[in-house]
């Protein structure tokens, strides 16, 4: 018990040294940074719930200027938010939104934790959000947090009611005040006390803001200026918190460089009171050691004597140092990161391959150097324990050892919440160790132990694998631990018109030489598949395949989960892959599970050529395909220099018109399409910006109301319109089974020529007509809808298709 709250305090690394895939190259003032912030005792957590909540402009001030450790608990990963770059959605955006977060983290300085809560959408209320994530999971997960962290002040950026706009927000909030009481008191989540011990932080407050039209500030309020200048990094806060919101690129968070004055406001939530100062009563020196004195004056001595110009020269005190604090609550990782950087001592162990199959021998490059000057008086070496290389670092001398590391511990490359299916609402993480952690440890780890003089420092490193862009230059990514065989499904969700057959194209891919097995699907009662079992031989690592399944519905079952076993040297593996890669974030490999859903629906279809002009990013194209149609992706030269009469419909891509600056130039061809006979379908947009004022033929606003329950009422206003009847006869029944949500960004004070075909509201709140407008213009059709079409297509909801379908059939 004692040993492990003593790692506790001891691993704490201070924020600007945030661990990446690279090692980290610390200049003269960044070392000079880390040598006055162990001067510093003492921790804050902020509290909010998304990626990109977080205020980065105060928590660059806390870990850079205040030096105190500094923490990010997102409750969620953003699962539930729009992607702007790309088409990723759900758990894969969660993932890229993870990363820029850690990539955030390391711009600002601080460490970022999160909870197992998963973004399920836009929530209304605290008490729904409550309901999906089950609060006491989540809270439980906080507390766990608060215990580890062990913060002195915790600060929310929400208030907990509606003036925080969102219910994941307020929800936030709630939970940071009950686990500032609950992390303290020992009846509470007992079972996390084998590892940690109760945590009474001394105050928590709320981060009042002025933004979105909603001013929370007032003069009363504690204040702290944040937009000071720190010479030694040559930024402002304002500056650095910039650097760091703008890695939140999914979103378009990109933001300008502030400079001067800042004041942040606070006002108290609850513990002790203070009445000048967030930290009032707080000690952040290193009086909190016992014995604090003599490492107080070393430290002074080590400060003073310090030359950016070699700091080798402060290597011996730096060693002194670490063993009077031998045994101290120090921190201790960020003095033994401090020495190597004196010293100029960097080392790395770099795959020959980027991805091993599981229980295959893996080449790497042991590689080292210190950089420091001839006549350095003290001996220097290198070993890394699991390959057994060893070196001893001559000065400047780059030394490096081929070797070989064994997988047979590794772990497949998974984001740990995602490595078991989970329900609505929360992940499932099957250990407690993993809670709060921002990602996984490296699938495969080098030990190194290095020697400076008479003292011994181990760290141990992921191993990577790097190459040479002709682009880019030295690129790192992460090295990744497979299937021996992955088998792909080309979508998430399959439909079938009726007890019509469709081909399944299945890729193989082969992680190791000479995989030889079988795929044998799994498919819904009554189901049919042919052939039942495909056998398959890769012979070179890194060989694809195709395979190609017929599957025919059948029976009483309407749909259900189709899934691939694929046999490989005796196992069964069950893994498809999906590689996202964004030059902001490493490359993120993972492994999902080898399945898909299928489902039956009764489908007719009018028209067979559609336009699709690609918006923020979706699947609508993909899914179009699936029930017959040929979707062309139009560029924004096709739309204006061609004629557009030869598509039956034409479709716009989610947020299109916020994204793309040559809107302008395409809607008057787009309007006169439209005039003369085609139909558009306008997917939805967000209300600001807008590229251009007009979306239609006539005019209409956007709103943010939105319908955020999924099973919300659908009352259909205008059943005799062609949108209901041709080519399908619509129903209430179409809206059962639609995922996250009805609708988002719906219309506000549209022109009477328009005319709004549905109505639905969440609970408890008055009808909203906005999520479906149509109107003939011309000879044509114009169709603007904040259905979540985007979301509904690729899940292959069924009513989704028939309704979706309609619109694009145009006039009968």
């Amino acid at each position: 018990m004692k040993f492990r709250l003593y790692l506790l305090v001891v691993t704490a690394v201070v924020p600007f040294m945030a661990k990446a895939q690279l090692m980290q190259q610390l200049n003269a003032a960044e070392i000079k940074e880390g040598l006055e912030a162990l001067n510093v005792t003492g921790s804050v957590l902020y509290v909010a719930a998304h990626p990109d909540d977080e205020n980065t402009r105060l928590l660059g001030y806390l870990a850079k200027e205040k030096k105190v450790r500094t923490g990010y608990l997102s409750l969620t990963r953003g699962d539930g938010g729009q992607n702007l770059i790309g088409n990723e959605q759900a758990e894969l955006l969660g993932l890229i939104r993870t990363q820029e977060l850690l990539a955030a983290r390391r711009t600002d300085g601080a460490e970022q934790f999160f909870t197992r809560a998963n973004d399920f959408g836009f929530s209304k209320n605290p008490e729904e959000s409550f309901k999906i994530w089950d609060k006491q999971k989540v809270l439980a997960d906080v507390v766990w947090v608060i215990r580890k962290f062990q913060p002195d002040v915790i600060i929310t950026r929400f208030p907990e009611d509606g003036r925080a706009g969102h219910g994941h927000h307020s929800g936030s909030a709630i939970l940071a005040r009950e686990a500032f009481t609950a992390a303290a008191d020992p009846k509470q989540f007992p079972e996390q006390l084998a590892f940690v011990k109760p945590w009474q932080a001394r105050r928590i407050v709320w981060n009042t803001f002025n933004f979105g039209g909603n001013n929370t500030t007032s003069d009363d309020q504690l204040k702290i200026d944040v937009g000071l200048y720190n010479p030694l990094l040559g930024k402002s806060y304002g500056e650095i918190a910039a650097e760091s919101r703008s890695n939140h690129r999914s979103q378009g968070f990109g933001a300008a460089r502030q400079r001067g004055s800042s004041i942040e406001f606070f006002t108290p939530v609850a513990g002790e009171k203070a009445s000048r100062d967030i930290f009032e009563g707080i000690d952040f020196s290193l009086n909190r050691m016992a014995g604090s004195a003599a490492v107080q004056q070393l430290l002074n001595e080590i400060n003073t004597g310090y030359n950016a110009a070699d700091p080798s020269q402060s290597v011996a005190k730096l060693l002194k140092l670490r063993e009077l604090v031998k045994g101290k609550p120090f921190k201790h990782e960020l003095l033994d990161d401090l020495i190597l950087a004196c010293a100029g001592i960097w080392f790395e162990s770099a795959a020959a391959n980027p991805s091993y199959a599981l229980n295959e021998p893996v080449n790497v490059k042991v590689q080292g150097i210190a950089r420091v000057k001839d006549g350095f008086p003290l001996g220097i070496s290198l070993e890394e324990s699991n390959t057994g290389a060893k070196f001893e670092l001559v000065p400047n001398k780059f030394i490096s050892q081929d070797k070989s590391l064994s997988t047979n511990n590794a772990k497949l490359t998974q984001p740990y919440w995602l490595e078991k299916p989970h329900p609505l609402g929360t992940f499932v993480v099957d250990s407690l160790s993993k809670i709060g952690l921002a990602e996984n440890g490296p699938g495969l780890s080098a030990v190194f132990k290095i020697r400076i003089g008479d003292q011994v420092m181990i760290k141990k490193r992921p191993v990577v694998y790097k190459y040479t862009d002709q682009v880019r230059g030295e690129v790192y990514q992460p090295l990744v631990i497979a299937p021996p065989v992955t088998a792909t499904l080309a979508e998430k969700a399959f439909i079938f018109n009726g007890n019509m057959p469709k081909k399944i194209t299945v890729q193989l891919k082969g992680f190791k030489e000479n995989a030889a097995g079988s795929v044998i699907p799994q498919l819904p009662s009554g189901w049919k598949v042919s052939p039942e079992k495909a056998d398959f031989t890769l012979s070179r690592k890194g060989e694809e395949q195709l395979l190609e399944f017929t599957v025919t519905p059948g029976g009483n079952t309407a749909g259900g989960s189709l899934s691939l076993n694929v046999n490989v040297d005796g196992a069964t593996y069950k893994k498809g892959l999906r590689v996202i890669d964004y030059e902001h974030i490493p490359l993120q490999t993972l492994f999902p599970f080898a399945e898909a859903r299928v489902d039956k629906v009764d489908l007719k279809l009018a028209g067979k050529r559609i336009g699709y002009i690609t918006g923020a990013g979706d699947l609508v194209p993909e899914a179009l395909k699936q029930v017959g149609y040929e979707v062309l992706n139009l560029n924004e030269n096709q739309v204006i220099n061609t004629d557009l009469s030869a598509f039956d419909a034409i479709v716009t891509g989610v947020r299109l018109y916020n994204v793309n600056d040559q809107i302008r130039s395409m809607q008057p061809k787009l309007m006169k399409y439209v005039e003369n006979g085609g139909t558009l379908l306008v997917q939805y947009n967000v209300n600001s910006p807008l590229k251009i004022e007009n979306l239609g033929p006539y005019p209409f606003r956007l709103s943010r109301d939105r319908v955020t329950e999924e099973d919300a009422k659908v009352d259909i206003l205008k059943p005799d319109n062609p949108v209901f009847n041709y080519p399908n006869k619509l129903t209430a029944k179409d809206f059962e089974g639609w995922i996250q949500e009805r609708g988002l960004y719906f219309v506000t004070d549209a022109d009477p020529k328009y005319t709004a075909v549905l109505s639905m509201n969440d609970a408890g709140e008055s009808a909203k007509t906005g999520s479906l407008i149509i109107a003939d213009y011309g000879k044509g059709r114009f169709v603007y809808t904040g259905l979540s079409f985007f979301r509904q297509l690729p899940a292959g909801v069924p009513g989704a298709y028939r309704l979706f379908v309609n619109l694009i059939s145009g006039k009968k």
